[in-house]
């Protein structure tokens, strides 16, 4: 009886939650969008993760507040500022943001565009990295507390190995892959890093580097052996960035606003954040050419992904539906696919190969690159069609890999003992009790060279060049955007507005043509799911939870992947 009526009350909140929700959405689409005043100052925080694709919105305030921003709504955002009179001023917080280089790179590059107007850019610190100060750089004038910390100090790469923890837990991970730098697993099965690893990450490092040293060289209107040399001193206390030419003031954020209302000289700042100026934007007149704005994020993987998870990632079956959906709307006139993915499953990176040659057949299309396109992210974008990278977007790592657990030792200490019965000499390859035998062993070395091979020539063809030109490129490794550029393994460096640029070109539009970009998969809310098609495997679930890696539930999934070898996440 207590279960029962316990099942009763839950079912009554949840129902009482859905129509607070209902409610609260149904007041949302009704109401007007904010108005933006004459002489506004647009105040744009970029605190947390900036997402390719929308996340699952709560109709509520308190949760429309939390939502990030994405990629593409703050290209639109810095886009509509240049041309639109009335914001005379933005103030940047760029404060522990999550996004990668390539991202980074698309804002910073878009927050150059609104300085080159001449509209008072500032930036407000607050402890801030070398992320967020990279940010920064792109503001005329840099402010930070009298008491703070920025932690700008240059670039490192950490990498951690398993081994000996796993010899002594009696675990084994076996790795077969085809290409000498993809290194997938050598966390696992190596105690310290390969002279292969090491070389891609100097390189990686020193491209990165370089990159930032001379954007902060350029921002702060310094040579770049100067800012290398400042930037070696790092982190600095507030009064040493000052003295350092890091910032240009100490103050509080109430005094830096009072800064930019006397550059504006007004009485009073008319401030409108980002997501109500979005609102109203996106609002206005949505005249022009449609280009649909495609997003491709997450690890790649099989079946239809219609779950609740947080991340669901690609998944073949899906994406392809979502392809089909774009090659099949005639109003719109060309494809932009935004590739942010280290890669997966090689089958469905196949699958999904398959739907974007098709779409490409039908629509002009332009892949951009996000922080990341490598291995099976790499893989889809091979249509043929042009490719645009960020100096710093990891790609390349076109090879191939399969893991899987021996737990036989671990089972032995914990007193588990399994037995295996057998039909047909391969059985067992992926039983985690028992380790390759040699016929085993041998099977998936074929069957990853023939992968590898076919991987390669995709690439071959799609880049118009020879298997032998393309595979000494290949071997599983890791580029930087500048790196692939120069290696022929992509057309050109930049982002959204570049990419925009081309696809007006094969959809022959010309240059003045105003174009309105649509975002797929639109963006759901609460409501759509809760009556919509989900499914969700609570294994899946809860090994997303506690895996965030995706090379870790790789190595449980098993199978033959194309995946990046690591994920990169230089501080």
């Amino acid at each position: 009886m207590t279960r029962f009526l316990i099942g009763v009350l839950t079912g009554v909140i949840l129902a009482g939650l859905a129509l607070v929700i209902l409610a609260f959405a149904a007041i949302r689409l009704a109401g007007r969008p904010p108005a933006i005043a004459d002489g506004s100052t647009l105040v744009l925080r970029l605190d947390t993760e900036i997402p390719e694709q929308a996340p699952m919105s709560i109709p509520l305030p308190f949760f429309e507040e939390k939502e990030p921003l994405t990629v593409g709504d703050v290209w639109r955002i810095l886009r509509r500022v240049e041309t639109d009179s009335r914001i005379k001023a933005v103030v940047l917080f760029p404060g522990g943001t999550g996004a990668g280089w390539g991202k980074l790179q698309e804002i910073r590059s878009g927050l150059a565009r609104v300085r080159a107007k001449r509209k008072p850019l500032v930036a407000f610190l607050r402890t801030a990295r070398t992320r967020d100060y990279y940010l920064a750089t792109a503001a005329d004038r840099i402010y930070m507390t009298p008491e703070d910390l920025l932690d700008v100090k240059g670039l490192r790469a950490e990498v951690m190995y398993f081994r000996n923890t796993l010899d002594k837990l009696g675990v084994q991970v076996e790795i077969e892959h085809a290409g000498r730098y993809k290194d997938f697993g050598d966390a696992f099965t190596r105690s310290s890093m390969s002279p292969e690893t090491r070389e891609v990450l100097d390189s990686i490092l020193d491209d990165l580097y370089g990159q930032i040293v001379s954007t902060v060289a350029e921002g702060r209107r310094k040579t770049v052996e100067e800012a290398r040399a400042v930037i070696d001193e790092g982190p600095f206390l507030s009064k040493e960035a000052l003295n350092r030419g890091l910032v240009d003031a100490l103050v509080y954020e109430d005094q830096m606003f009072d800064e930019v209302e006397k550059r504006l000289g007004q009485k009073e700042l008319q401030k409108v954040g980002a997501r109500d100026y979005l609102r109203a934007i996106n609002a206005e007149s949505r005249s022009g050419e449609r280009i649909a704005l495609v997003g491709a994020e997450g690890s790649i993987a099989g079946g239809s992904g219609d779950d609740w998870s947080g991340d669901s990632g690609i998944h073949a079956e899906q994406f392809a539906r979502l392809l089909r959906e774009v090659s099949k709307d005639r109003s719109v006139r060309g494809v932009v696919v935004r590739v942010d993915s280290p890669g997966g499953s090689a089958f469905a990176s196949d699958e999904i190969w398959r739907e974007m040659n098709s779409l490409s057949r039908l629509k002009p299309v332009v892949i951009s690159m996000s922080d990341s396109a490598a291995s099976g992210g790499y893989y889809i974008a091979m249509t043929g069609d042009p490719v645009v990278a960020y100096p710093g977007t990891m790609t390349g790592s076109i090879g191939v890999v399969f893991g899987k657990l021996n737990l036989r030792g671990l089972y032995d200490k914990i007193g588990i003992r399994k037995e295996i019965l057998t039909r047909g000499q391969f059985a067992d390859i992926d039983s985690d009790y028992r380790p390759l035998s040699d016929a085993a062993r041998k099977k998936l070395r074929d069957g990853l060279d023939e992968n590898y091979r076919a991987f390669v020539q995709k690439v071959a063809d799609a880049r118009k060049r020879k298997f032998e030109e393309i595979e000494p490129l290949a071997q599983g490794r890791v580029w930087l955007g500048s790196q692939a550029k120069k290696n022929g393994l992509v057309d050109d460096l930049g982002g959204i507005d570049r990419a925009i640029e081309l696809v007006r070109r094969k959809a022959h539009l010309s240059d003045t043509e105003p174009v309105n970009l649509v975002v797929y998969p639109p963006k759901q809310s609460i409501v759509e799911r809760l009556f919509g098609k989900t499914k969700m495997s609570a294994w899946d679930g809860r090994i997303g939870e506690l895996l965030k890696d995706v090379r870790a539930s790789a190595l449980i999934e098993g199978g033959v992947m194309r995946l990046c070898p690591y994920t990169i996440d230089v501080r």
